[in-house]
């Protein structure tokens, strides 16, 4: 059995597509990072060339990684032995600066205890999430004044401003947050919270890659917090979502908002998996990077914007 790595995104597609679909909840990152690459193109997420990878025996594929620098690398669910030669395959490759990992829990912690091994870097938890599917839609009862809209371009400066917020609460300043807005805007997949014509809220959603749509980029200006508008967002996205035939509607929460994951299940989203987004560092580093505060987090996001 082995990895097979490529900077070719449809020689990818064609050998991994099938695998991810088959299991779109299980695979949402993947398959829409994917999605946004085929809509943007290879710089959609940075300037260096993002690198795909799927992992063989004598049969089908079996797992599948990619990695967009600046972020790490994404991973399927893998067996111990494909975690670990990943591992070793990544390692060997001295031009890719690994700076982390994103993958369920027990992926990405195989992964992160063999690159310790191979490289003596120190893993640290950047971000814990756990994956949310919507089981049924239970809309906030009462909701806030206002009504939902879907964003335009002439939102678009708003939006960005939002979502540089987000990125920095988040601590995820990583990306181009007007590529991503510009990447949701071009498929309709922001819907605003509005109150007497002013925008108090928003929610985004993925392209429906395999009938499965991710929630993403939920956002409530800190002046506005409190009453209401994210969950009225998030429940007009979420219905739009279902109302245009999406099988599986999608989010992730932060493990450590209490608020958040209450909400969310209130809204009818039921726990499906949980997920970790790992950091590497030097061990000299991570022992100064020990006493810094972290950054609060804001849901939903899974440590790439896709």
């Amino acid at each position: 059995m082995a990895w097979t790595v490529t900077y070719d995104l449809e020689e990818f597609r064609a050998a991994a597509g099938g695998f991810l679909r088959a299991r779109p909840a299980r695979h949402t990152t993947l398959l829409t990072v994917v999605s946004s690459l085929v809509a943007a193109g290879s710089g959609r997420y940075g300037d260096q060339p993002p690198v795909y990878g799927w992992w063989t025996g004598a049969g089908p594929v079996e797992g599948a990684f990619l990695c967009t620098p600046p972020y790490p690398p994404l991973l399927s669910e893998l067996s111990g032995e494909a975690a670990r030669e990943l591992a070793r395959t990544l390692a060997r490759d001295g031009e890719r600066q690994i700076t982390g990992v994103n993958a369920g829990r027990e992926t990405a912690e195989t992964f992160a205890t063999a690159w310790q091994a191979l490289t003596g870097a120190v893993s640290g938890v950047e971000q814990a999430h756990r994956l949310y599917r919507l089981d049924g839609l239970t809309p906030p009862d009462p909701a806030p004044p206002g009504r939902p809209r879907t964003a335009t371009t002439a939102d678009r400066d708003l939006l960005i401003t939002w979502c540089e917020g987000f990125a920095r609460e988040a601590g995820a300043l990583r990306g181009d947050a007007a590529a991503q807005v510009d990447d949701k805007l071009g498929h309709g997949g922001i819907t605003l919270w509005e109150l007497d014509g002013r925008p108090v809220a928003c929610a985004g959603i993925t392209r429906t890659v395999a009938g499965m749509a991710r929630v993403a980029l939920v956002y409530t200006p800190p002046e506005l917090r409190g009453r209401g508008y994210a969950g009225a967002a998030t429940a007009a996205v979420s219905r739009a979502a279902r109302d245009a035939g999406v099988k599986e509607i999608l989010l992730f929460t932060d493990v450590a908002n209490p608020t958040s994951n209450a909400l969310y299940q209130r809204l009818g989203y039921r726990p499906l998996e949980d997920h970790l987004v790992l950091s590497f560092s030097s061990a000299s580093s991570a022992s100064s990077a020990s006493s810094a505060p972290s950054a609060g987090r804001r849901d939903p996001e899974q440590g790439h914007p896709s």
